[in-house]
């Protein structure tokens, strides 16, 4: 084993990628509780229960996703990287595609599933470096912005620490409100860890806002704490049905397709390199077994579509785990591991309350929107079109909708400023399809 991890080359153990994993685990097993409440639309009143997920289903399927994709990753392509469904893409599913959409979860999850399969086919073509090329730097930053600023504001309006107002639109939540001041102290708390640099300081901020709740009579006791493993079939499968209704094909689903395909291929780039980076592990500025690895990430989507769940992207979180001192796979193996044993603690999700999971999705928000330092704002057709793209996201209340903005200006900007051949043929390929989204949209 230790040959294969290449222990002596890379100057590390077995103690160093054990604790590396148990470190990454623990600094994104938030998901496990944010994914269920969030595909399950829990914070949304009044909805029929066919547009929710079932909790425990989706609980199972993140676990099983997380796992298959972490034990993929550090076994084939060996980095110490671990997956698990992704914050911004869960909440697109969720709240864009099921709530504002109207589409039915099941053909979400199909979309999910064809994204997933794209992403093997560039993966295995060799194409991806002729698409990650042809998407301008500055809109892949912004649209990672846009989506922490989206995240935020959803965490924001669950805890109702931003509530409606006729008035201005928008307004100050009831601070006398019980439960918005439990989300602000899971804030504050969260805040006080990650400032401290406390390895797992969102999990951590969870649990300590969850236990806070119960002392206060907000939040109600679980009545275990080890249990049977959910069942998964509520959601288990459920992707292929989408493939015999004929309203999953339209262009509406096809921009859906296209943003989780996007989303994932650019986060899934972006963290590996800055994973690899941080661990030494870049050659030449080029990533080793770069293929492999982007491989198991759209393999992990592909099952997590089937299971149950939204994108399974790599998860930045993982650095956490480098700085411990993962170095190999086997960091990103032991994590699966972990995600299989945690899949025995599902009474736990009683516990978790929009007051709970607001804190988690606000710092990850903080965490995403550091990309706006990489845009270059004094160049006036870049910044129209990353500004646009980072606002819209927010204030529609949708990603897809974000992206398609910034993509339709963006050849406008720079075809006005003089710089056709700047614009790769893909980008007016995307300008026709996303204003072919808005007429449809009409």
């Amino acid at each position: 084993m230790k040959k294969y991890f290449q222990f002596e080359e890379l100057g590390t153990n077995y103690r160093r990628e054990i604790l590396g994993g148990l470190t990454t685990f623990l600094s994104m097993a938030y998901i496990l509780a944010v994914n269920p409440f969030t595909l399950s639309l829990g914070d949304v009143p009044d909805l029929p229960e066919s547009m929710r997920m079932d909790q425990g289903a989706v609980f199972v399927a993140t676990a099983l996703a997380a796992a298959i994709g972490s034990l993929i990753m550090g076994l084939l392509a060996r980095y110490p990287v671990a997956l698990a469904p992704g914050m911004g893409l869960n909440a697109f599913f969720a709240y864009t595609v099921v709530l504002t959409m109207g589409i039915p979860w099941e053909h979400a999850l199909g979309g999910v599933m064809i994204s997933g399969l794209i992403f093997i086919v560039l993966s295995l073509s060799g194409i991806r470096e002729k698409i990650i090329n042809a998407i301008p730097a500055e809109l892949k930053y912004a649209v990672s912005a846009g989506i922490g600023l989206f995240i935020t504001f959803v965490g924001a309006q669950n805890a109702n620490i931003i509530v409606n107002d006729d008035a201005v639109l928008l307004g100050f939540g009831d601070l006398s409100d019980g439960n918005v001041l439990l989300a602000i102290f899971g804030i504050l708390i969260t805040v006080i860890l990650m400032t401290r640099g406390v390895k797992g300081g969102i999990f951590i901020g969870m649990v300590i806002t969850a236990v806070a709740g119960m002392i206060f009579g907000l939040v109600g006791k679980p009545d275990a704490i080890v249990g049977s493993i959910p069942d998964v079939s509520p959601t288990f499968g459920a992707a292929f049905s989408a493939f015999g209704d004929s309203s999953f094909f339209s262009t509406q689903m096809l921009v859906v397709i296209l943003t989780f395909l996007f989303v994932d291929f650019f986060d899934t780039a972006g963290t590996l390199v800055g994973v690899a980076n941080q661990a030494g592990l870049m050659k030449d500025n080029k990533l080793p077994r770069a293929g492999k690895a982007l491989l198991a990430d759209s393999t992990a989507t592909v099952a997590g579509a089937v299971l149950g769940t939204s994108t399974t992207t790599s998860y930045i979180e993982s650095t956490a785990g480098v700085a411990a001192g993962a170095r190999t796979g086997l960091a990103a193996v032991v994590t699966g591991v972990l995600f299989l044993i945690a899949l025995f603690f599902s009474p736990l999700l009683s516990v978790v309350t929009s007051a709970v999971t607001a804190p988690a999705l606000i710092i990850v928000g903080v965490l995403m929107v550091a990309s706006l330092g990489k845009i270059d704002w004094t160049k006036f057709e870049i910044a129209v079109p990353a500004f646009l793209t980072i606002l819209a996201m927010p204030l529609t209340y949708s990603i897809a909708t974000g992206i398609a903005i910034g993509f339709i200006f963006y050849p406008i900007t720079m075809i006005v400023k003089g710089k056709i051949k700047e614009i790769h043929p893909i980008m007016y390929f995307l300008f026709v399809v996303f204003v072919l989204y808005f007429i449809f949209l009409k």
